[in-house]
């Protein structure tokens, strides 16, 4: 049976090469990058004990540097377990979860009509290039100059030109012997029931062919030249062999680019991926002038685990990017997600290479925001969150976003991310001292209490024989003692972390109290300087808990909490804390509710998810006991 190449490129795209060969090898973990369709193992085809087995599921190839063999999905299968080439078809067709072609004879005419249709498309293909160099190419010409574009260039993307005729196209080709048949079937010319005669579909545009994954011309999109035309860009109509959401244009030159490492970029336009091309870089490609789709998704995510989305720097490209976002958003997996690159305002990739040239685009490229940072920027810019029930809200879309996550490990690690991206929003953007206001628009405030009095508090060297010191360690978890002493020691930070402090989950009630007495000295004015701050505590009565809290941290060698630690030294530390007490507060809950779901439902699912969320804690549980300082001179006291 002969297949249609159609059939056979749908179940190779639908299939990674790795899932094919991972049946029959071990991948070798040290030289195999999954992330990036990279694996390699043992050859199947000749003994060796070195990896030098390579498979790359961008090209749908593998190949072994010890013996030369090489080939695709279906030779592999061919060549290594003798099925013959219909078994073959068959197996991978069946992986793809795509149905057998029934043999059809009017399909197979189809698929020669298809081959034929292609002819068509790469002699008018010709004929717009020539149209280009010709007299009526002189305005298209001179604008492809004025755009930056070297001859090199327009030849290398095929650009051409369509003259403003109603039937030059037409009549070339049919001059050629082409049929009226096949120029309607390859959408080169507007047909019907409502149109006597047909005419040309692109009149008057710069042309820009755009290839399938075999650089094989499909369609051609075409920029008008006269600024009188409603549509600047049109592309051909969808035909049997272009579907505009099915495409990406430089998709083929683009995939050669990424099989070297880079990762794919998606602009916006044809201008763009030539202009990017012409600085060097070549792994651009665009959608053809609509939101991207789900399809045009895969066939990008075929080629690089992270593809950089990249749009203008206006508000049309801020919303192209939030819907990309949200339609990306339930299909991510591990080694399969995006970042955005954004634009400065009113500039589009052109512009940027021309002004400042490849490096700007570079940086702009390392600069490349996640995509749960486009998320969480999209809900927060712009907004204010002066009421606990648009602060409640946040946290909602926050969930319902990591919710729509389809991948369950995925969706656990968003929900933590993005809850600690809302618990540190509301923790590090307050200026609530001397009258002003913090950034919701509230006046200063804090817990009421008594006015500063003179008074320093005591560290004697004796302090860590004495009872206190036992005190301490019954009473004050490490962790909290050192948040909340770093407030005391460095109050200059009270300011950026006074939200995240007052929202603190403490269990030791004299840290709570410690930390009501350092919020009463801010309610009060008390400057941001430790002197000051431990004469209001001392004049509060606190004095022995900060004694107690300081005995720790020194047990725990916990410097940067102390006075003499740089308040950036300080800064880091407090943000690490914090980090690890919220993750662990996070994670005992996760522990709680998957102890539950196992035990009202005892599947191999909820089971497996215990022991990730148990092997979770411990990962937190060690990097605690490393910052905490666990070792000879400190035991554990941290909860």
């Amino acid at each position: 049976m002969r297949f249609p190449p159609s059939f056979l490129d749908e179940i190779r795209d639908r299939v990674p090469i790795s899932q094919v060969v991972g049946q029959r090898v071990t991948f070798d973990k040290r030289k195999t990058n999954a992330a990036r369709g990279d694996f390699w193992a043992c050859c199947p085809f000749h003994g060796e004990n070195t990896p030098s087995f390579h498979c790359e599921d961008r090209k749908g190839r593998y190949h072994c540097f010890g013996c030369g063999v090489s080939g695709d999905h279906f030779r592999f299968l061919t060549e290594l377990d003798g099925m013959g080439f219909p078994e073959a078809v068959e197996r991978v067709a069946e992986m793809a979860g795509v149905p057998m072609p029934a043999r059809d004879p009017q399909a197979e005419k189809r698929e020669k009509e298809r081959a034929s249709l292609t002819d068509v498309m790469a002699m008018a293909a010709e004929f717009f290039r020539e149209k280009l160099q010709g007299p009526e190419g002189a305005e298209a010409r001179a604008y492809l100059r004025s755009r930056g574009l070297s001859p090199a260039t327009q030849q290398a993307f095929g650009l051409g030109f369509a003259p403003d005729s109603r039937n030059a196209l037409k009549n070339h080709l049919t001059q050629k012997g082409v049929a009226p048949e096949q120029i309607e079937a390859c959408g080169l010319v507007r047909h019907g029931p409502d149109i006597p005669v047909s005419y040309d579909w692109f009149r008057g545009r710069i042309m820009f062919p755009i290839e399938d994954t075999r650089g094989r011309v499909i369609a051609f999109g075409g920029r008008a030249l006269s600024p009188d035309v409603p549509a600047k860009y049109m592309n051909s109509p969808d035909t049997e062999l272009f579907h505009k959401g099915n495409v990406l244009y430089n998709h083929a030159r683009a995939r050669r680019a990424t099989a070297k490492g880079e990762p794919v970029i998606a602009v916006e336009g044809y201008m763009d991926v030539i202009a990017l091309a012409q600085a060097g870089i070549e792994n651009a490609v665009a959608p053809l002038g609509t939101a991207l789709t789900e399809n045009q998704l895969e066939l990008l995510w075929r080629m690089s685990g992270e593809p950089v989305l990249c749009f203008d720097g206006d508000e049309a490209g801020v919303r192209a990017a939030y819907r990309a976002a949200d339609l990306a958003l339930p299909m991510v997996q591990a080694g399969r997600t995006l970042r955005f690159a954004l634009l400065p305002e009113g500039q589009d990739p052109d512009d940027l290479v021309k002004a400042e040239g490849r490096g700007a685009f570079d940086a702009l490229l390392g600069q490349a925001r996640p995509l749960a940072d486009l998320l969480w920027m999209r809900e927060t810019n712009g907004r204010v969150f002066d009421t606990p029930e648009r602060r409640a809200e946040l946290e909602q879309i926050m969930r319902e976003l990591s919710g729509r996550i389809r991948d369950e490990n995925v969706r656990r690690h968003y929900a933590q991310a993005l809850r600690e991206k809302v618990l540190h929003f509301f923790g590090s953007n307050r200026d609530q001292r001397k009258g002003g206001k913090d950034r919701y628009g509230n006046g200063r405030g804090g817990a009421g209490g008594k006015g500063a009095q003179a008074g320093r508090l005591p560290m004697s060297e004796s302090l860590a024989r004495s009872a206190l010191v036992r005190k301490a360690g019954a009473t004050m978890p490490v962790r909290e003692a050192v948040l909340v002493l770093t407030m005391v020691n460095h109050p200059a930070l009270i300011d950026e972390f006074f939200d995240a402090l007052e929202r603190l989950d403490l269990t030791s009630r004299d840290l709570a109290r410690l930390r009501a007495g350092i919020l009463d000295a801010v309610a009060h004015d008390v400057p941001a300087e430790r002197d000051e701050m431990i004469k209001a505590l001392a004049a509060s009565g606190l004095d022995q808990i900060v004694e107690q809290a300081e005995v720790l941290a020194r047990r725990a060698r916990q410097w940067p909490a102390l006075a003499d630690a740089a308040d950036e030294d300080a800064r880091e530390a407090f943000l690490q804390a914090l980090h690890l007490h919220h993750s662990a507060s996070f994670l005992h809950k996760e522990l709680k509710a998957a102890e539950m779901a196992l035990a009202n439902e005892p599947t191999e699912e909820n089971y497996r998810h215990l022991v990730e969320i148990q092997a979770e804690l411990r990962n937190v549980q060690a990097t605690e006991a490393l910052i905490e300082g666990f070792g000879q001179l400190s035991g554990r006291t941290g909860r």
